[in-house]
C-alpha cells in the first residue's frame, strides 16, 4: 500500500488505514501512556493517514504533530515491518470499529530520543510519552497489539520484502480500554 487511505474489509464500508512507529533507542521504544477508564494503554506514536498523503508522509506529520519528532532527520527512514487488521468493539459502540495498522520501525541514533518530547503535543491532556525496555514492553497492552513481535522490530530490517502480517485485533484477542 503506498498512496491509499482506507482499504476494503470484511464489513460494511472503508477500513480507515493508521501509521505508527516503533522507536527504539538503546533496547527500549517509544511509548504514548494513556489512562483509561478500564485500565492503562500504552499506543505507538501515529495516527490516520489523510487524504492525499502516501504512509512515510503520514507518519512524519504523526510523529511531529505527537512527540515533535522529525522522521527527515534520521540518517535512514523508517521502514513498513508489520500490518495489523482491527475489527473490535469499543465501550459504548455497537458498530465494529476497523482499522489497518501499518507499523514502521526506526533506530535512533545516539540523542535522537532527545529529539522526542515528554508529553504528547497534540492531545490536550498532554499525556506522558515513556520510554520502556522492549522486553517489558511486549507483555503489556500495546495499541496496536504488537507485543508477540517486538523482538522483531528490535533487529535491522534486513529484508525486502512485503512487511509481515501480524494476527488481527479482534474482540476476542484485545479489549479496549
Amino acid at each position: 500500500m503506498t498512496s491509499a487511505t482506507a482499504v476494503t474489509g470484511t464489513g460494511t464500508g472503508p477500513v480507515r488505514v493508521r501509521v505508527c512507529a516503533v522507536l527504539v533507542h538503546d533496547g527500549r521504544i517509544c511509548l504514548i501512556r494513556r489512562q483509561r477508564p478500564a485500565g492503562l494503554q500504552l499506543s505507538l506514536p501515529g495516527g490516520l493517514i489523510e487524504p492525499g498523503e502516501d504512509p512515510p508522509t503520514a507518519l512524519r506529520r504523526e510523529l511531529l504533530e505527537e512527540l515533535g519528532f522529525d522522521t527527515a532527520t534520521l540518517p535512514a527512514p523508517p521502514v513498513l515491518r508489520f500490518t495489523q487488521d482491527q475489527e473490535t468493539l469499543r465501550p459504548g459502540e455497537s458498530a465494529p470499529f476497523r482499522r489497518r495498522h501499518l507499523v514502521f520501525t526506526a533506530h535512533l541514533p545516539t540523542g535522537f530520543h532527545l529529539a522526542v518530547a515528554a508529553t504528547e503535543q497534540d492531545d490536550p491532556h498532554q499525556p506522558p510519552v515513556v520510554w520502556v525496555p522492549a522486553a517489558a514492553a511486549a507483555c503489556l497492552h500495546l495499541y496496536p497489539a504488537i507485543g508477540p513481535a517486538l523482538d522483531q522490530a528490535l533487529r535491522p530490517d534486513t529484508t525486502t520484502n512485503r512487511p509481515l502480517l501480524l494476527p488481527a485485533m479482534t474482540g476476542a484477542s484485545y479489549q479496549w480500554r
